[in-house]
């Protein structure tokens, strides 16, 4: 059996986090031959999520929960959750959000996916706008940021940003993981163009993003502002062969 980890970050995330498990798990990956596990990295959740988990964990042994000491950044958690998931072995590793807006359905079909690929990019812009309750102006940001990716770097993805993807292992140990230093949007775009650069296959499938029903936004200025500073600074590196 092939094992997959999904890494799902969380900061006060309780109001979500139980359901989202509930559909993980309920999940059939046999015919694929690969099992699905879930490590969720919890910046101190002053909400309880910690403590949900835990209680969880004591009916399911393919739950695994890392604890942090406070609010430390997406990037930073993706990055503790990938050195984890290269360590305990694991031959896919996935990334995806506590607050339901990343359909667990469509798990399985990036399983499927990435037999052929080295990275499968869950998509809100492959065919048209796949983007649910989104208030407009944050649907224009999104799409303003991929666009100005594409023009800045030439990275071939319809959506730079996602943050609903499936990587084989091998795209993880390529990439020096101490390098990468951003959060955010930035992040997402950071790991994609490293990949692409290092020729990794990238495919990207189309799903529907709905925006969370339940807790906040983590969304600021300076994530945005992140991002745009990062796209320059990858281009600038790439030209000069440090990528």
């Amino acid at each position: 059996m092939k094992r997959a980890l999904v890494i799902t970050p969380t900061y006060n995330e309780c109001e979500n986090i139980r359901k989202l498990l509930e559909q993980v798990f309920a999940l059939d990956t046999s015919a694929l031959d690969t099992v699905i596990d879930v490590l969720i990295v919890d910046d101190n959740s002053p909400d309880g999520t910690a403590e949900i988990i835990k209680e969880i964990q004591q009916d399911n042994d393919r739950l695994f929960l890392m604890e942090r000491e406070g609010k430390l950044g997406l990037g930073t958690a993706y990055i503790a959750g990938f050195r984890y998931a290269l360590e305990k072995g694991y031959d896919y590793i996935m990334e995806m959000d506590a607050d339901l807006s990343h359909d667990p359905a469509m798990l399985p079909i990036f399983l499927k996916e990435i037999q052929e690929v080295d990275l499968v990019v869950g998509s809100r812009y492959l065919i048209g706008v796949n983007v649910i309750n989104w208030p407009l102006s944050r649907l224009i940001l999104s799409m303003s940021a991929s666009k100005y990716t594409r023009i800045v770097t030439g990275l071939p993805l319809t959506d730079c940003t996602s943050g609903f993807k499936c990587f084989r292992r091998e795209v993880l140990e390529a990439i020096p993981l101490d390098e990468v230093k951003s959060n955010g949007y930035s992040f997402q775009i950071e790991m994609h163009f490293k990949a692409w650069k290092r020729g990794f296959n990238i495919k990207e499938v189309s799903i529907v993003f709905t925006d969370r029903e339940e807790g906040n936004s983590k969304m600021s200025r300076k994530i945005v502002y992140e991002a745009a500073f990062m796209v320059w600074k990858l281009k600038l590196r790439s030209l000069m062969g440090r990528y």
